[in-house]
């Protein structure tokens, strides 16, 4: 065969000179240059690259010093913005995080919250187009579509009435996945059967709850749904409910402990919620009977009650509900109602589940981090509770010194002075400071140091409802909360909480310094710059924070505000107030990120 004869030039190809590398190499970097000054690739890799060191784990010192330097308020400028990503983040409910744990009992789907020095200091955006929220009380029915434009609920649930789209607004015509038509005929229904009106009822909790259109049905008949849900495939239905002004909170029944009180609760309600209470010898029903106030009412609609094949867990659930003297009230379709007993007169007998009263030393209110235990609370093991009929009706019972209050010395004298001390505060704010509390502006509303709850009975003729937090290593109160007819959680303030950003609209704590202190102790378990990074987390756009503390702490919240980019004021206790308070109120100045921040 022939063989292609090439040309010299293209048989022996011309050798690069140490110029030519050079010459290359600075042409090369010119067109670098001008790619990462000129285009938008450089910005989004600077903003990569940004985002790679708000997220970085790996250096804890750097951490600590940025905290130092604001504390100090020698750091300028405000705190960076999280990446765009993250306008919901909830750093305890991270499915990337907890994706990786066992299902076994659903554990997976529980909090699980990073070290302090794992998460990225830094503050949540909100998403492009944000709007400030429609106002209570036409946020029931309405939101604005761009404050949380996910889509898959209303895809998957509008053909039951949860929600669909319309316009620039998600709408909520009211309904759910066993009340299609709407919460409203389907709360009649269950009136025909428990005292719906009238008072009697008045602490509820919802579990597995949708977008909440069950508690927020219910709040027109006087009664304070807790609605509660997991983050889960349902992207986001707690941050629904919250939008609409309905309390709610994040939260799964898995391996812990509810984080509330023994016997809080008037009506429990769970319609489809899918927890099977019969599960690990009725440990998920036991933990419903702790919630349970005496002579209170449970409601289960859809599976397994009368589910076609579902026989044997219909049948199971019959027999945990007998083996605790539950009275049958009705069993209507697939909803069956029962009545808790009114005392101790039905301890657990023998019982195909195993079932005994728990022991002196099991303290039924302690319920933060707290292993789930398959024992039945006796009643007389809390003090001072008070079986539903017995305690008085709403609104009564909210200012009626409930006997629980003796969990502290001198407790009914206290519960007594509380009470006068946060309303005449509350008209304070009010009055002289010119917050906007009692206005549409305020819907959801936290204090962070609830006690006793007096600054959320001072609210509870305004147009608002507040999430009335205990911290979890201080005095157990939450039930004296409950008893007045309002709702609440344990928590533990150097965690982040379990709600969604831009939840709240206000936000109200009295001695912030005490948050972060170990018991009985000056030294300190976490700092004010992460609690307040979490505070703004929660709030939204234009809330309001008010707090409450010595001149000292006061001095060093207002260096942190300006890192967490809030205006603040300084005023002068209420005069007829004791001691050496001084009061802050801050608003979150309504920011977004910039074209270079995406």
């Amino acid at each position: 065969m022939g063989h292609l004869s090439l040309p010299a030039s293209k048989r022996n190809p011309r050798q690069w000179t140490l110029l030519d590398i050079v010459s290359t190499a600075f042409f090369a970097l010119v067109l670098l240059f001008f790619l990462l000054v000129f285009t938008p690739l450089g910005d989004s890799m600077a903003i990569s690259g940004r985002q790679a060191l708000l997220l970085s784990t790996s250096d804890p010192r750097q951490r600590h010093r940025l905290v130092l330097l604001v504390e100090q308020g020698h750091h300028h400028k405000p705190i960076e913005a999280c990446p765009a990503n993250s306008v919901d983040h909830m750093p305890c409910e991270d499915p990337r995080r907890n994706s990786q744990l066992s299902r076994e009992m659903n554990l997976y789907r529980e909090r699980h919250c990073p070290l302090p020095d794992e998460m990225p200091l830094c503050l949540i955006p909100p998403p492009p187009g944000y709007k400030i929220p429609v106002q209570w009380p036409e946020s029931l029915h309405k939101i604005w579509h761009s404050n949380m434009p996910h889509n898959k609920i209303a895809d998957r649930k509008g053909h039951q009435g949860w929600m669909k789209e319309q316009g620039p607004y998600f709408i909520f015509p009211g309904g759910g996945t066993m009340f299609p038509d709407g919460a409203t005929p389907y709360i009649e229904k269950l009136g025909q059967h428990i005292p719906i009106t009238g008072g009697t009822l008045r602490t509820a909790l919802d579990m597995g709850c949708g977008v909440a259109s069950f508690g927020g049905s219910l709040l027109s008949e006087g009664i304070l749904t807790l609605s509660f849900a997991p983050r889960d495939s349902h992207k986001a239905q707690i941050q629904f409910a919250l939008e609409r002004g309905i309390p709610a909170f994040v939260l799964m029944l898995g391996t812990r402990r509810l984080p509330f009180p023994a016997f809080a609760f008037d009506l429990i309600h769970c319609s489809r919620c899918l927890i099977s209470f019969t599960a690990y010898n009725a440990t998920y029903f036991v933990e419903v009977d702790r919630l349970l106030r005496p002579g209170g009412y449970l409601v289960i609609s859809g599976p397994p009650v009368q589910w076609p094949k579902q026989d044997k867990e219909w049948a199971d659930l019959q027999s945990v509900a007998r083996a605790l003297c539950y009275e049958l009230i009705a069993v209507d379709g697939n909803t069956v109602i029962w009545k808790k007993a009114n005392g101790d007169s039905c301890l657990p007998n023998q019982n195909e589940f195993g079932l005994e009263s728990c022991d002196e030393s099991n303290d039924p209110s302690n319920a933060w981090y707290f292993k789930l235990r398959r024992c039945v609370t006796p009643t007389s093991s809390v003090k001072g509770e008070l079986p539903l009929g017995m305690i008085p009706k709403w609104p009564d019972r909210l200012t009626k010194a409930p006997s629980g209050a003796l969990v502290m010395k001198n407790g009914i004298d206290l519960f007594q002075a509380d009470t006068r001390r946060w309303t005449r505060r509350v008209a304070y704010y009010k009055n002289t400071l010119n917050l906007k509390l009692g206005t549409a502006a305020v819907r959801n509303v936290m204090d962070m140091n609830a006690f006793f709850g007096g600054f959320a009975a001072a609210l509870a003729s305004d147009p608002a409802w507040v999430m009335n937090v205990v911290p979890a290593r201080k005095p157990l109160t939450l039930g004296v909360i409950y008893d007045r007819g309002l709702i609440g959680v344990y928590h533990d303030w150097c965690e982040p909480f379990s709600t969604y950003p831009r939840t709240y609209d206000f936000i109200h704590v009295a001695g912030i310094e005490s948050l972060i202190k170990l018991p009985g102790s000056s030294k300190s378990s976490c700092n004010l710059v992460d609690l307040m990074v979490e505070m703004d987390r929660m709030l939204r756009p234009e809330g309001t924070v008010v707090i409450r503390d010595s001149p000292k702490v006061i001095d060093k919240v207002a260096r942190i505000t300006q890192a967490v980019r809030w205006t603040h004021t300084i005023h002068d206790k209420e005069p007829e107030s004791h001691g050496r308070e001084k009061i802050l109120v801050a608003t979150k100045t309504f920011w977004k990120l910039t074209s270079a921040s995406h």
